[in-house]
């Protein structure tokens, strides 16, 4: 594909050219949160030059770019699927990854036929782990189904969630996970290129992938003939620049043809036309790391766990105010409390104020909705909603006035600017929230109404979606934090 190295990136958009990993700071919102855990650093991070909105450090929140500790990891369920390496210390090494079963998934992939592998995920259930949750089976058929004699594989490792540091750690200790099971993407869908789209906040994963693909491809693994079987699929990794909006796969798409990464309207879809106009399958890292279990094991294997729509198992990361943060699998159907007391431990300190599951652009779970199921249908029927996986608890030293606040700065300081309620609107919301300007409920609820019924993406439904969460459950305490007696009677 060399019109990809043809089309210099259009950096202007981007937020972190000058990125230095050795200094800056992280303002994402699970180190906002934390920020009393260590106020000098927060005030840091705030003042640095770069505003950087997650090192996929919240463990530590607030984090720090040099901060290099690992996590708590742990398989909290009857299987672990994805983080069953990374538990037992990783699988850096290709030799490591291959004593533990690896590449074991491939070689049967390359015995059954394409439509057979598409099959096992369509009967496993596993739905996209990035965000929509849309099933994968379905998506990998849609590819398949294409007719075209050029086809590509993309992972979307642009994990720009704050509070999630999922994908981080698999690329960084079990990267041939990912390889491998965009080599069996590649084969059952007729793909013979795959991108990684890693983002620049996480440079240690960068290396891990570039020892990664050299050593599969000292082996075969990777090339023109994939262990002799005569399919060819190669892999390449392109770095982003900074911007949370390339987490949408379109705009990631468009990133990756150095254009303004802008949403695309839709349709068409990328797996009819993506990449440079190719059919395009685009899956997140944890969804790609299910699939050599599913191939291994069969699609019945994995819908046996979970419950309802929610099969499988799903990674969370907790962030700093549990007593026990760091990342776990957990089968899907169990209480929300049982994360937040069981695994979680707790909180450090202070009162549980409230829980933002998976990411910013989502709905807050108050403490007296805790026994809700964790699962996709369940945790949207209360306004709230599964995403990446992160878990940012939040206790009563942060107010709800605070929280949305640093949620609007966030979503305008990101906005890719196509939508004027999201590029103006989130800025808007943001100072009213601040008292930079007058409270005016109306004026709040006339621009929540139009970042949820004209935005073009996520970004801006999601932010609409916190709006909506807020004053379902927390309207009280926002109005009185905003509003002083003499604007109420005004």
């Amino acid at each position: 594909m060399k019109e990809m190295f043809e089309r210099p990136q259009n950096r202007s958009f981007y937020h972190l050219p000058n990125f230095d990993p050795r200094h800056d700071g992280c303002r994402g919102l699970a180190c906002f949160v934390a920020r009393g855990l260590n106020p000098g650093r927060w005030t840091r991070s705030c003042d640095q030059g770069n505003r950087v909105y997650c090192l996929g450090k919240c463990y530590l929140g607030p984090a720090a770019a040099a901060d290099h500790a690992m996590p708590h990891i742990e398989v909290c369920g009857p299987q672990g699927i994805v983080l069953s390496r990374l538990a037992s210390g990783g699988a850096l090494a290709l030799e490591q990854y291959r004593k533990s079963g690896g590449y074991a998934a491939i070689g049967k992939a390359l015995r059954m036929s394409p439509e057979s592998i598409v099959q096992e995920l369509e009967i496993s259930q596993l739905r996209g782990r990035g965000g929509a949750a849309f099933p994968t089976g379905r998506k990998w058929r849609m590819m398949l189904s294409g007719q075209s004699p050029e086809k590509v594989v993309v992972a979307n490792a642009d994990e720009g969630d704050p509070g999630a540091y999922i994908d981080r750690f698999i690329l960084e200790h079990d990267p041939h996970a990912v390889l491998e099971a965009m080599l069996i993407a590649g084969y059952a869908t007729g793909a013979g290129r795959g991108w990684i789209y890693l983002r620049k906040e996480y440079p240690d994963a960068a290396l891990s992938l570039k020892q990664a693909l050299h050593d599969a491809r000292s082996a075969g693994l990777l090339g023109p003939d994939v262990l002799g079987s005569g399919f060819s699929f190669d892999i390449e990794v392109f770095i982003g620049q900074g911007s949370y909006v390339c987490g949408e796969e379109t705009s990631l798409l468009n990133s990756l043809e150095g254009k303004r990464p802008e949403v695309r309207i839709r349709p068409p879809y990328p797996t009819e036309s993506g990449l440079f106009g190719r059919p395009t399958l685009i899956n997140n890292v944890e969804t790609l790391a299910s699939v050599p279990w599913i191939v291994l094991h069969g699609g019945e294997a994995y819908r046996a766990l979970g419950f309802s729509q929610s099969r499988g198992t799903k990674v969370i990361s907790l962030n700093s105010l549990f007593r026990r943060p760091g990342l776990y699998e957990v089968e899907f159907g169990m209480p929300v409390r049982r994360i937040v007391a069981d695994i979680g431990g707790g909180l450090r300190g202070g009162k549980l104020h409230g829980l933002v599951v998976g990411g910013p652009l989502a709905g807050i779970i108050p403490p007296h909705l805790l026994d809700t199921p964790f699962g996709f249908e369940e945790l949207n029927a209360i306004g709230a909603c599964i995403g990446h996986g992160g878990v940012v608890a939040f206790d009563e030293r942060t107010s709800i006035a605070q929280l949305a606040q640093e949620v609007f700065e966030f979503g305008a300081f990101e906005s890719c600017g196509r939508c004027t309620p999201c590029r103006l609107g989130a800025r808007r919301i943001a100072k009213l929230l601040a008292g930079e300007a007058r409270w005016d409920r109306r004026q709040f609820d006339d621009i929540v109404a139009a970042l949820h019924s004209t935005s073009l993406c996520a970004m801006g439904t999601g932010l609409a979606d916190f709006a909506f969460s807020v004053l379902r459950y927390y309207r009280e305490e926002l109005e009185t934090c905003l509003v002083s007696p003499l604007t109420a009677a005004g």
